[in-house]
C-alpha cells in the first residue's frame, strides 16, 4: 500500500500519548536514568521551521538512550520571562499591522487575535501551540505531565530559593550599573539570544571619551563634545566636523553649555547627566568658527561633515587625517587645505592614513569596505606598536597601548572629558523602541566573576562532556570573560520578584540557569500535589540540597520524601541542549549557577551545541524577517518523520544548515523507500541459502559497530547515514544478489527498523508492526553487534564481485558495446597462493606494535617481503613447481608494489589472497547477467574448455579477474 505519512504519524502519535509511554516515572531506582532536555522556548509568538532542529536532536538522543536500556526524562518548558510576551500583547493591542499579518499568515484565528493583547493569555496560548502543533506533530517523547512556564506561581517560589542560596554564598552584590533600558518597556537584554529585543542581539556596549572643545557662540562659551574611542589621537586634532543639515541642540549639561545632537542629548540624560535643553542652532551656522581643543589648546576650524551621523554619539565629530582614514578621505573629497598632523609613529609610514587610503586604492568617502578595513589595518598597527611623539607632550616616547586610559583620565580629572557608552550597533526593543543605555545606581549583581566560582566552574566544564569539541575548548576562555551580570529589573516584565528588592523582577537569564531541577517535580505541581505555598525555602533546602528534615505530619512528609526522591534520582542533567547563541551566556551561567547552589554529584554531565538552519543566503532564519516556513504547513507537505531526518542528516549538527525544501522531498522519498522496502520483506517467501546471506549479516553488523562509535560523539549525521542509508543500500543489494534468505532479510530490516526508531519513530513502529513486533519499537532493544558474526572473507568476495561490476560498467561505456556475452577469468590458484604467502605475513606486520617507535614500525614492515625466499618456498611447493618461470616476475612486482603501501594496502592485499574467486563470481554470475542483459560464464585458469580468445586469462591476478565482451 502507498504510505500516507499523516495518517501514519498521527496514528502513532495517539497510540504513544495515550499509553503514556513518554512519561518519565521511578519504577526500578537500580536502573540507570538519562536526563536531557533542550533550552526552552521564549513565549514571542509563532515558532518556524529552523527551531525544530535542536528539538529534534533531543527527541533523537532521547529516544537512543531509552533504546540503550535507560530511564529517560526528557521535560520542557516555556521561557516566559521578560518582555516577549508582554511586547507581543502590546502589538496586537495597538493593531501594529506587521503583526497582526504575522500571526494570520501563521492560521492565528481572529476571535484568538483578540484575546492576544494579555500577555497571560499569549504566554498560554502559545504554550499549547508548541505543544500540539509542534512538539507532539513531531512525535517527540517529551514528559508533557513535567511542562512548566517561568511564570508560574511554583517556579517563582523556586527562583527566589535560588537567589537566596546565591546571597548565603555571597554572590550577589550591588552597584552602580548602565543597562539597556527601551523608554516603554523598561530595562531589557541584549545578547544573542534576542529574548527581548527584535535586533542587535551582538551589540556591545563601547566607552566613548568626550573630548570637551570649546567655542565662543553669542558671546557665551560653550562645549562641542566629540566622542572617540582613542582620546590619545587629541594632539593629532586639525578640524571639527559638524552635520550642516541637523539642528544641534543647545543644552545645558551638569551646569555647562553644550552642542549636541538632540539623540545625544537624550542618551547621557538616560546615562545620569542633568540635562536640560535651552534650544537649537543649525550646524551650518556654526561652519567657519573654531574650537580649542582640550590638552593642546590648539584652535581648529569647524568644517561641514554631512556624513555626521546624529545617533551615532554626540553627533560631534573631531578630525585627526593623519591617523583616521575616514577623515584623510573626506577632506580629501572637499578639497580642504588642511594639513595632517602625525602624532603616532609606526614603521613604515610617514602619515600612516594618507598612505593606507592610497595602497588600498580608496576612492572616495563612498568606498566604505576599503575604508572600514583600513581602519581597522591602521589601529591595530597604531595599537600594537605606535609609539607617540614629541607632540604629544607629556605621553611623548610611550606605546599607544600604555596610554590610552591614563589619557581619559586626565581628561576626567581636569574637567575637560568625560565619558559616555554607546552601542557598538543599533538595537531595536521587541516593541519598536531604540534601546538606550541608561544608568541604575544602585543595581543587583550576580558575582560570575568570583574567582573561586569561575575555578570550580572552569575544573568542571574539563570534567563535562560538551559538544562540539571547539566548545569544550572555548568553555574556559568564555568562562574566565564573564563578568558580573544584572539580575533585575524594574518595568512591565513577567517574571520572579526579586526577593531581596520590592518591585524589582528577575531578569530572564537569570531565572533561567538552574531550572532543569524543577523539572523533576513539576509534574507533582501539576497534579495538583504540590501546591506552590508548600514550596519553602525549607522545602527546597530538604528536596534539592537534603538539608533539614521533613514535616512530621504523614502526608506532608510523603510529599516532601518524593520530591527528594525524584531529584536524587534524576539529577543531575547529562545533556542540556541549545542553540549556538547560547555559547556566551546561558550555557556558562547555566554552569556556574549549580555550582554555586548544588553540591558536586549534581552538577551538569554535558551541554550539546547545535548550529542554525539559515535562510538563503545564509541569513538566520527569523519569524521577525519573514520568510521562514510555518511548522505544521510543514509537517503536512514533507511529514514528521521526513523533516526529522532532514535535521539530522543534512550537516552535521555543528555547521550551519540552508533551509532546502527539495531536500525535504528527497528525505520524503527515502521515507517512502524504506517502506517498500519493509513490505517487500513481510511479503518475501522463505528461500535457499546463498552465499550474500553470510555478506548481509557481516555488513549489517559493521554498520551496527559505526553507529556504536558516531553515538559516542553523538554524530548524529553519521549516524543517520549508516543506518537510513547504508544499510538500506546494504539490503537492496542482497535483493540485486538475489538473495531470497528470509530469516537473514527479516534479521537485517528487523535491526534497520530498530536503527531508524530514533530518528523517524512513526516509520519504525508502522515497519515494526507490519512485521508482527510486540508492543513498541521505542521500547525495544536497540540492536547490539555481534562482531562473531563479521566476515572479512565475505566482504572481501562482495567488494570483488561489485568491483568486476563497475570495471565492466565502464568497458561497455567506453566501447559503447551491446554484450551478447561476458567472460570472466579469475587469477590462477598460483597466484594467489604466492600472494598470500608475501602478503599475509606482511599483514600481520604492518599493524603498529604498542609503545614501538614510529621508526622501528617501518623498518619492521617489509622486512620480510623477500623474493628469494619466495621463490624458495615456491619451488618447494609440488602444485606451485610447474609455474617457476611464471613466480619470480609475480613476486618482484607484488613486493615492490607492497614496499609502496600503506598498512591499509597491505591488508587489503592479503584479504584478497584469501577469497576463492571462482566460487564468488560463479555466484554473481547471475545478478551480472541480469544487469548486462547477456550470458555471463567464468572460466578457472586450467580450464580446458575456457574460451579465451584474446589470451586475457593470463592477465588475471588476486582481485582482478581479467574480462572478455562480445
Amino acid at each position: 500500500m502507498d504510505y500516507d505519512h499523516s495518517i501514519v504519524e498521527q496514528k502513532w502519535q495517539k497510540i504513544w500519548y495515550g499509553a503514556k509511554i513518554n512519561e518519565a516515572r521511578i519504577k526500578d531506582k537500580t536502573k540507570p536514568k538519562f536526563f536531557i532536555h533542550f533550552a526552552y522556548p521564549g513565549i514571542s509568538g509563532y515558532l518556524h521551521i529552523g527551531h525544530m532542529r535542536g528539538f529534534t536532536y533531543s527527541d533523537v538522543i532521547a529516544r537512543y538512550k531509552a533504546m540503550h536500556g535507560y530511564n529517560v526524562i526528557f521535560p520542557a518548558g516555556f521561557h516566559a520571562s521578560g518582555l516577549p510576551s508582554v511586547s507581543l500583547a502590546k502589538r496586537v493591542e495597538r493593531r501594529d499591522p506587521k503583526m497582526l499579518t504575522y500571526l494570520k499568515d501563521n492560521g492565528c484565528p481572529d476571535d484568538i487575535i483578540q484575546k492576544l493583547s494579555d500577555p497571560q493569555f499569549a504566554v498560554d496560548f502559545f504554550s499549547r501551540v508548541y505543544v500540539e502543533d509542534y512538539w507532539k506533530r513531531f512525535g517527540f517523547f517529551i514528559d508533557y505531565s513535567r511542562q512548566m512556564t517561568t511564570i508560574s506561581p511554583g517556579y517563582n517560589k523556586f527562583i527566589q530559593w535560588q537567589f537566596r542560596k546565591i546571597n548565603e554564598a555571597h554572590l550577589l552584590t550591588q552597584k552602580e550599573h548602565y543597562a539597556p533600558f527601551c523608554p516603554n518597556c523598561g530595562p531589557v537584554a541584549v545578547d544573542t539570544s534576542e529574548t527581548d529585543i527584535s535586533r542587535g542581539g551582538t551589540a556591545e556596549v563601547q566607552e566613548f571619551t568626550i573630548l570637551k572643545f570649546k567655542m565662543q557662540l553669542d558671546g557665551m562659551e560653550y562645549v562641542l563634545p566629540a566622542a572617540t574611542l582613542r582620546p590619545e589621537t587629541v594632539f593629532g586634532v586639525t578640524n571639527m566636523w559638524l552635520n550642516p543639515d541637523l539642528e544641534y541642540t543647545r543644552a545645558k549639561v551638569d551646569g555647562e553649555q553644550w552642542l549636541l545632537s538632540a539623540q545625544a542629548a537624550k542618551k547621557l540624560e538616560y546615562q545620569g547627566k542633568k540635562v536640560e535643553a535651552l534650544g537649537a542652532i543649525n550646524g551650518k551656522e556654526l561652519e567657519g568658527k573654531e574650537a580649542e581643543a582640550p590638552l593642546t589648546g590648539r584652535k581648529v576650524p569647524i568644517l561641514a561633515g554631512p556624513f555626521v551621523d546624529p545617533d551615532v554619539a554626540t553627533g560631534v565629530v573631531m578630525s585627526v587625517p593623519a591617523h583616521a582614514p575616514y577623515d584623510w578621505i573626506a577632506l580629501h573629497d572637499l578639497g580642504m587645505p588642511v594639513e595632517p598632523i602625525v602624532i603616532i609613529n609606526i614603521e613604515g609610514y610617514k602619515i600612516p592614513a594618507e598612505e593606507i587610503c592610497k595602497s588600498m586604492g580608496v576612492a572616495n568617502q563612498h568606498d566604505a569596505e576599503k575604508l572600514e578595513l583600513a581602519t581597522e589595518e591602521i589601529y591595530k598597527k597604531e595599537f600594537h606598536t605606535g609609539v607617540l611623539n614629541e607632540r604629544c607632550g607629556a605621553y611623548a616616547g610611550r606605546r599607544v597601548n600604555e596610554i590610552k586610559d591614563d589619557v581619559r583620565k586626565e581628561l576626567v580629572e581636569k574637567g575637560l572629558g568625560g565619558v559616555m557608552r554607546e552601542f557598538s550597533e543599533p538595537v531595536v526593543c521587541r516593541c519598536g523602541s531604540p534601546i538606550f543605555i541608561k544608568q541604575i545606581p544602585d543595581q543587583w549583581f550576580i558575582k560570575y566573576s568570583d574567582a573561586e566560582l569561575t575555578e570550580k566552574s572552569k575544573a568542571w566544564a574539563s570534567q563535562m562532556n560538551i559538544f562540539p569539541k571547539e566548545y569544550y575548548d572555548e568553555m574556559p576562555r568564555v568562562l574566565d570573560w564573564f563578568g558580573d551580570r544584572a539580575c533585575i529589573r524594574k518595568g512591565a516584565w513577567l517574571g520572579t520578584e526579586f526577593p531581596f528588592k520590592d518591585g524589582w523582577i528577575v531578569e530572564p537569564i537569570s531565572d533561567s540557569t538552574l531550572y532543569p531541577a524543577y523539572y523533576t517535580l513539576a509534574h507533582l505541581v501539576n497534579e495538583g500535589l504540590l501546591a506552590p505555598q508548600e514550596m519553602t525555602e525549607e522545602f527546597f533546602d530538604y528536596a534539592f540540597l537534603g538539608k533539614g528534615g521533613a514535616p512530621a505530619d504523614a502526608n506532608r512528609k510523603a510529599l516532601w520524601d518524593k520530591a527528594k526522591e525524584e531529584f536524587d534520582y534524576w539529577y543531575p542533567v547529562d545533556i542540556n541542549l541549545g542553540g549556538k547563541e547560547h555559547k556566551t551566556v546561558h550555557f556558562p551561567v547555566f554552569v556556574m549557577n549549580h555550582v554555586a547552589v548544588l553540591p558536586p554529584k549534581r552538577w551538569p554531565k554535558g551541554i550539546f551545541v547545535h548550529w542554525w538552519v539559515t535562510q538563503e543566503g545564509g541569513e538566520k532564519m527569523s519569524k521577525s524577517k519573514g520568510g521562514a516556513e510555518p511548522i505544521p504547513g510543514a509537517v503536512g507537505k514533507y511529514g514528521a518523520d521526513a523533516l526529522r531526518l532532514y535535521y539530522v542528516h543534512i550537516g552535521s549538527p555543528f555547521i550551519d544548515i540552508e533551509w532546502d525544501p527539495e531536500a525535504a522531498f528527497r528525505y520524503r522519498n527515502r521515507i517512502e523507500k524504506i517502506w517498500r522496502l519493509v513490505e517487500k520483506v513481510a511479503a518475501a517467501p522463505e528461500g535457499a541459502p546463498a552465499q550474500i546471506d553470510r555478506w548481509l549479516t557481516s555488513a549489517l553488523n559493521r554498520r551496527l559497530i559505526a553507529v556504536e562509535e558516531a553515538m559516542k560523539e553523538y554524530d548524529l549525521r553519521r549516524m543517520a547515514n549508516e543506518a537510513v542509508f547504508a544499510l538500506v543500500d546494504d539490503i537492496e543489494w542482497f535483493f540485486e544478489r538475489g538473495g531470497t534468505n528470509r530469516t537473514v532479510m527479516r534479521e537485517a530490516v528487523g535491526a534497520l527498523i530498530r536503527l531508524i526508531a530514533p530518528i523517524t519513530p512513526h516509520l519504525a513502529e508502522e515497519c515494526y508492526a507490519l512485521l508482527g513486533g510486540n508492543g513498541f519499537v521505542s521500547q525495544a532493544q536497540y540492536p547490539s553487534v555481534a562482531k562473531e558474526e563479521i566476515s572479512e572473507s565475505a566482504e572481501a568476495a562482495e567488494e570483488l564481485i561489485r568491483k568486476v561490476i563497475a570495471d565492466v560498467s565502464e568497458i561497455l561505456k567506453v566501447t559503447e558495446l551491446k554484450p551478447k556475452r561476458l567472460i570472466l577469468y579469475p587469477s590462477p590458484e598460483w597466484k594467489r597462493k604466492v600472494q598470500g604467502h608475501i602478503a599475509e605475513p606482511q599483514a600481520r606486520l604492518s599493524a603498529p606494535k604498542e609503545h614501538a617507535a614510529p621508526e622501528a614500525h617501518a623498518a619492521e614492515k617489509g622486512k620480510s617481503a623477500d623474493v628469494g625466499e619466495t621463490i624458495k618456498w615456491a619451488m618447494a611447493q609440488p602444485d606451485l613447481r610447474q609455474f617457476a618461470k611464471e613466480i619470480p616476475k609475480f613476486a618482484t612486482k607484488l613486493v615492490t608494489d607492497i614496499k609502496k603501501m600503506g598498512d591499509e594496502g597491505i591488508a587489503k592485499l592479503a584479504l584478497t589472497a584469501s577469497i576463492d574467486e571462482p566460487a564468488a563470481l560463479k555466484d554473481a554470475a547471475p545478478t551480472m547477467a541480469r544487469k548486462f542483459e547477456c550470458t555471463v560464464d567464468v572460466f578457472s585458469a586450467g580450464d580446458n574448455q575456457a574460451y579465451d580468445p584474446q589470451g586475457k586469462a593470463r592477465n588475471a591476478a588476486p582481485g582482478r579477474p581479467a574480462i572478455y565482451v562480445e
